[in-house]
């Protein structure tokens, strides 16, 4: 039965996984579907396609995520400590995804670890939270909005 720990966060994390394909797909296809550029089934097939081609170009969410964020304990400890990360994240992407808010699974997941290190007593690498999610999540919009100031007055001036 040492196996049996081992199958049940395996089952969690594709658990997650099936959570973070609905809600997160469901968020990158909204916008060309309510606008009717794209019709549904075309907009989740573009999402489907590249989300699996996404998946051959990097892996720096996946690094982030595993050896960024927390020091996770072995053994059993790391199970239990993944398992209830992995409970809260799929718990916040159900909640998220029945009243209908935008929320990133990537962040759910991250903020799962945060959430059972601290419970857990294990540490909590703040450095990174704060270096690999926290500032980019502020950073990353306003480099949007700026990017695409200059790219809209580019067209404006070159048409």
């Amino acid at each position: 039965m040492e196996w049996l720990p081992i199958a049940v966060v395996i089952a969690l994390a594709m658990g997650f996984n099936y959570t973070n394909g609905f809600h997160d797909s469901a968020n990158a296809i909204a916008t060309s579907v309510s606008t009717r550029a794209l019709t549904p089934r075309v907009a989740l097939v573009m999402a489907a396609v590249a989300n699996l081609l996404g998946a051959f170009f990097g892996k720096k969410v996946a690094d982030t995520v595993g050896k960024g964020i927390i020091a996770a304990p072995h053994g059993s400890a790391g199970l239990v400590l993944v398992s209830a990360a992995l409970l809260g994240a799929i718990g916040w992407n159900l909640l998220t995804w029945w009243y209908g808010l935008p929320s990133s699974s990537s962040h759910a997941l991250i903020g799962g670890l945060g959430g059972a290190a601290l419970a857990a007593g294990a540490t909590v690498k703040w450095a990174g939270i704060w270096s690999k999610v926290v500032i980019p999540m502020v950073v990353s919009p306003i480099l949007a909005i700026i990017g695409g100031y200059i790219v809209m007055t580019a067209i404006l001036w070159l048409f």
